[in-house]
């Protein structure tokens, strides 16, 4: 049966940008998950932090919570360990958890929490009109900025691999296709599930030229289980910029644990 994930607030991003492509992909995705009884729309919760990216549980019909700047996953993890049968799948953006909440973002990762983290990557905090976040180049001329940034860029996924993260993934917001997929994927695995979506800011950043001549996806096929593997491709540069899953194990989560105690 068709869901109606749609609600009457007015989408209020810049026209064409990507993150309404990321709106629609989870859409479908959530669609899909409900038809193939993966995934109860009942127990399903959508997280967002400050910025951009937040705007996105305005335009879900789902149960939903809207947490302060860079304290996306303490409301995840608190709500999962609440009620185990909740999916807890949380947007966020690079300025609100990999420059404000980093930290939260690791320990998840480390625990193996059972939440899913989707962070809207487009290198700069945009909801302020475009400084430079962590994940800024080098370079990178911003009102915070004015002579270019002098700090090199985060590495998310080399992070939070080492971290412990147990689904580590990247796509492309203009992939619908493959973003859906990698959504699937991230939201049926059974633990931390990451993913870096690159999503170009067409207004004060737009490296859409930039990421079209270099993202490829990887092939499927790869083993999954090599952390090794995985971290030298996600380490290998800015001339080539691979999509896909990286790593996916399975391993005790935090909650199953806890229930224990």
């Amino acid at each position: 049966m068709p869901l109606n994930l749609t609600t009457y607030s007015k989408i209020t991003w810049c026209p064409g940008c990507p993150n309404s492509q990321i709106l629609v992909a989870f859409r479908q995705a959530i669609q899909e998950l409900v038809d193939q009884n993966k995934l109860k729309p009942e127990n399903l919760v959508a997280f967002a932090g400050i910025g951009c990216h937040g705007k996105i549980t305005d335009y879900l019909n789902t149960n939903s919570f809207t947490s302060l700047h860079g304290r996306l996953i303490p409301a995840m993890t608190g709500a999962k360990c609440a009620n185990p049968e909740l999916t807890c799948i949380g947007f966020s953006g690079d300025g609100d958890s990999y420059s404000e909440g980093l930290e939260h973002l690791i320990h998840a990762a480390r625990r193996n929490s059972d939440i899913k983290v989707f962070i809207h990557d487009n290198q700069l905090f945009a909801l302020t009109t475009g400084q430079a976040s962590s994940r800024s180049p080098l370079g990178f001329k911003s009102k915070t900025t004015p002579l270019g940034s002098i700090e090199p860029p985060f590495n998310p996924l080399l992070t939070l691999l080492s971290a412990g993260a147990s689904f580590v993934a990247r796509t492309y917001a203009g992939d619908l296709k493959g973003t859906k997929r990698i959504m699937e994927a991230a939201i049926s695995h059974k633990g931390f599930a990451f993913v870096d979506i690159i999503q170009p800011c067409i207004t004060f950043f737009d490296t859409r030229d930039y990421f079209k001549d270099r993202i490829y996806w990887i092939d499927e096929n790869l083993p999954k289980n090599d952390l090794n593997k995985a971290m030298a491709l996600v380490n290998g540069g800015d001339e080539k910029v691979p999509l896909g899953i990286f790593y996916e194990v399975e391993r005790p989560t935090f909650e199953d644990q806890l229930a224990k105690i």
